[in-house]
């Protein structure tokens, strides 16, 4: 029997052979001792995208150093953290706004009826992924209607199993006049825009949670913005985007002025090294996300 040839991998590099690949492209190591440590605790690779602006072909530009390179992988753990902090403000909120009206529209198990959804294939989707996230959960509250209620799991309960990817799939996929009614008693921006808002922040939160990079990354969900939004010169692919979406859903002003405060210190503090455009920031960004009234 013929076996095909695999590609030939290449050889795990050691640390001191990884520093003498930034080397070879051209980036100035001030403190060699710094950047083994540096390596040795965060992988190659994951250290090394936050290099990409700042070479072509390969190569560094003139300059260049590792500790600007750290220095970018510093400042995007801590924007991630004040991203993430207000994304949790925003999924507590929607599932309360969720299993309350299902909870009062259609009853404690609402949720499990697909002809109070709009499409029934999406909700059989919703029950089966539900019912494994029950099943797996280790929620004190959740072994308890177990126990006490035979395994009947209610709206307000359930609901804080659910993935915020789940959670988002959920508010999508009911009716308008139920999405409507979250919009209006809630926020000013129709739902159309919630669910569009939801989706992306879901997505944001994923990447987050992961570890994974923001900072100069092109973000494949793209939160809907209105015209108005659009001739402030926001770019619906770049985190920015994300961050003005999450202006709209904050409704507590000291709350997300305090946001945005701790955004403009995190900012001023590693202005040398970042470019904001790279991660969408127009120039009167803070006027932008200020709460004024």
């Amino acid at each position: 029997m013929d076996h095909q040839t695999s590609p030939v991998t290449k050889a795990p590099a050691t640390f001191q052979e990884q520093l003498q690949i930034m080397k070879n492209r051209g980036l100035i190591i001030e403190d060699e001792d710094f950047a083994i440590r540096t390596l040795q605790r965060i992988n190659y690779y994951r250290l090394s995208a936050y290099g990409l602006s700042l070479k072509r072909n390969d190569q560094f530009f003139q300059g260049v150093t590792f500790s600007e390179i750290h220095a970018l992988y510093e400042f995007d753990h801590q924007f991630r953290y004040l991203i993430m902090d207000m994304t949790e403000q925003v999924e507590i909120a929607f599932r309360t706004h969720i299993s309350y009206h299902i909870a009062h529209t259609y009853g404690m198990l609402g949720h499990l009826e697909p002809v109070n959804f709009d499409n029934e294939v999406y909700h059989s989707h919703f029950v089966v992924e539900l019912d494994k996230e029950i099943r797996r959960s280790q929620e004190i509250f959740i072994k308890h209607h177990f126990e006490k209620y035979g395994g009947q799991i209610p709206i307000w309960v359930a609901i804080e199993v659910l993935s915020f990817g789940a959670l988002s799939k959920l508010f999508s996929n009911m009716k308008s006049e139920d999405k409507n009614h979250i919009a209006k008693t809630n926020y000013q921006a129709p739902s159309v825009y919630l669910e569009s808002w939801l989706k992306c922040l879901s997505y944001i939160r994923n990447i987050c949670a992961h570890y994974g990079r923001i900072y100069n990354r092109p973000l494949t969900s793209r939160p809907r913005l209105n015209h108005q939004s659009k001739k402030l010169g926001i770019q619906q692919n770049k985190i920015f985007a994300d961050i003005y979406v999450l202006r709209q859903l904050i409704p507590d002003k000291d709350k997300w002025n305090s946001f945005v405060i701790r955004l403009e210190a995190l900012i001023a503090q590693y202005i040398e090294v970042i470019e904001l455009e790279r991660i969408g920031f127009p120039e009167a960004w803070e006027a932008i996300l200020m709460k004024r009234n």
